[in-house]
């Protein structure tokens, strides 16, 4: 993905340090070239040998040791393609906000002109600090926000340094890696509007975050998307509202020839009022009312019919097609069940029964099935980094393998 880029890596003094050796990781393996500067304070976190040997390049972290009369600070800035500080502390953040250049890292964060990333991580109250915020405001680059969770000092709130999944996949975008491009990725999201009467309707818990971390990541990535959702959304690819499951089926049937995937996160009501009332239906004398359901079409399986339907000489040009199961139990068990019967490419199982993903949450954790038994799992993370690792495997390593 990085291949012939440079990223230079500022490293601060925060115990969130020793993370940033995985991200050095995931920067070698994508093929850049790595160099890192450090703060004085940061080794007291990680060692100089440490990130020496994980980088295969020299650590810089004093000012004026100059070579070939080229100054560091200038030299480190020209080389590098972008530039990414994490851990960020309040100090180092507040230096740059303010124009200080008391160390190495500082003085090239000042010259440095091309993109650049900054992850703080602190303590909650560090990071609450009027004054730190208003610092903040004033840098005019890519800040990745941290995390809420347990703090190393022992307090609980938000200071934790973002995943450094997500600071990856921000390298990757803002040097325009763009492997999607030209290809068209058809996204369903939310839950389906089954209308009752004029004031009532059938629907579910999905806030419709994972089918637009897919969308806005695809788009990153390249693509060209179409997004079909039951939500109101303004983004600069082309939406689709939708409400009920028979909007969504015709949106998405309409699509189905100019697309090259077509991932259905959305969820789709299964059924719906047999009879929609024109007048808001009234509370009669008894205890009880009888509303009659009929079943919804089943769009993903249609779709996958459609697919094989498809003359064999066309069916390598039909769209490869995902689906989403929700599960409250029995996930993996009850997936493989689904993915047979639905008939689909992949199918990516939530466990809705935890409170800490799925659902209106901002995480997620999922498995993705393929048709010949095999499974990936991706771990609990945010869900926009677990939108790229569903895209990194279903779609990028079938494009690059």
């Amino acid at each position: 993905m990085l291949s012939g880029k440079t990223v230079l890596l500022g490293i601060t003094g925060g115990i969130a340090a020793y993370k940033i050796c995985e991200l050095i990781r995931k920067y070698k393996r994508a093929n850049a070239t790595v160099k890192i500067v450090c703060t004085p304070n940061a080794l007291n976190f990680v060692t100089k040998l440490t990130l020496q040997t994980l980088s295969k390049n020299n650590v810089y972290v004093n000012e004026f040791d100059i070579k070939d009369y080229n100054p560091e600070h200038i030299s480190l800035a020209d080389e590098a393609d972008i530039m990414v500080i994490a851990p960020a502390t309040a100090n180092t953040i507040s230096k740059i906000a303010t124009g200080v250049c008391d160390n190495l890292l500082t003085s090239i964060a000042c010259a440095y002109t091309k993109p650049l990333i900054i992850a703080p991580a602190m303590n909650c109250n560090m990071w609450g600090n009027p004054i730190i915020q208003e610092n903040l405001h004033k840098l005019h680059y890519t800040i990745l926000e941290p995390e809420e969770g347990f703090l190393a000092c022992g307090y609980s709130g938000k200071g934790r340094l973002c995943s450094v999944d997500k600071i990856f996949e921000k390298t990757v975008e803002l040097l325009n890696y763009k492997p999607l491009t030209g290809k068209r990725i058809v996204i369903t999201s939310g839950g389906t509007i089954e209308e009752i009467d004029p004031v009532r309707y059938i629907s579910n818990y999905s806030s419709g975050k994972m089918g637009l971390a897919l969308a806005d990541c695809a788009k990153n990535l390249g693509a060209e998307v179409t997004l079909i959702t039951t939500k109101d959304v303004s983004k600069k690819y082309n939406v689709i509202k939708v409400k009920s499951a028979l909007d969504m089926k015709k949106a998405v049937e309409k699509e189905f020839d100019n697309s090259d995937y077509i991932i259905m996160a959305s969820a789709v009501a299964d059924y719906r009022a047999k009879e929609i009332s024109s007048q808001k239906m009234k509370k009669t004398e008894g205890d009880e009312i009888t509303l009659t359901l009929i079943k919804n079409p089943d769009i993903l399986k249609e779709l996958c019919k459609k697919k094989k339907a498809c003359p064999p000489a066309l069916r390598p040009s039909s769209p490869l097609i995902v689906g989403f199961c929700a599960e409250s139990e029995n996930l993996l068990e009850n997936a493989k069940e689904k993915i047979n019967k639905k008939g689909c490419d992949y199918l990516i199982a939530n466990d809705i029964s935890r409170k800490d993903i799925g659902f209106s949450s901002d995480y997620n954790e999922v498995f993705i099935l393929n048709k010949n038994g095999e499974t990936k799992h991706i771990e609990k993370a945010d869900k926009s980094t677990v939108a790229y690792k569903i895209l990194e495997y279903i779609v990028i390593q079938r494009l690059i393998s």
